[in-house]
């Protein structure tokens, strides 16, 4: 049976009621969201920006290993029988040593020594360095084998010969008393100079 009496229903009392936003306040909030998502947008484009260059000039640093080459060094210049050459005043973070390697662990007294040291350099490239009494030693050969020489260069004082590899690449050599030093790799002549010319006796 239906009731005819109040409802537990009523209507909502004025002071119930929302009220209502006129358009124009509700525009001017959808104006300001917007005008502050506009002024984040730059922020956040920086940010990325900062980060992908960040990244860009750490990823030539992904997989470099890099060496101390003391130890070959001072072994090389025990062995030798001759006055060790060896670059010397290089910018460790610009010219990165990778690889160091002697054969003087293996010689006897009188038998010829060669050092090898190779640098990544400023421009993530290649350079490489060696000296060695032995004109026929595998690293000279390596190089010097099929090279074009192309004139001489003034370097630190010295003329170095200046030669273009079998694999297109220069080389710089510099020969005295039975000595050979070589400067060479993927890297660009200016870099290669520049270890060039920081070649000097080896100073324990």
């Amino acid at each position: 049976m239906t009731g005819v009496g109040p409802s537990s229903e009523h209507a909502p009392t004025p002071a119930e009621q929302t009220p209502a936003v006129s358009p124009a306040i509700e525009r001017a909030n959808r104006m300001s969201a917007a005008n502050m998502l506009r002024s984040l947008l730059p922020l956040v484009v920086i940010c990325l920006l900062i980060v992908g260059w960040q990244a860009f000039r750490s990823s030539g640093d992904v997989g470099v290993r890099t060496v101390d080459p003391s130890s070959s060094v001072q072994l090389a210049a025990a062995r030798a029988d001759y006055p060790l050459l060896v670059p010397t005043g290089l910018d460790d973070e610009e010219y990165r040593p990778t690889s160091a390697r002697t054969d003087a662990g293996a010689a006897g007294e009188g038998d010829p020594v060669t050092l090898e040291i190779g640098y990544l350099t400023p421009s993530e490239e290649f350079a490489g360095f060696v000296v060695s009494d032995d004109r026929g030693a595998d690293p000279v050969t390596a190089v010097l084998g099929g090279a074009t020489e192309q004139g001489t260069v003034e370097i630190g004082g010295e003329r170095w010969t200046r030669s273009t590899t079998a694999d297109d690449e220069t080389a710089l050599s510099l020969e005295a008393d039975g000595v050979t030093v070589l400067v060479t790799g993927s890297a660009p002549d200016e870099e290669l100079e520049a270890v060039a010319a920081a070649v000097e006796p080896y100073a324990p």
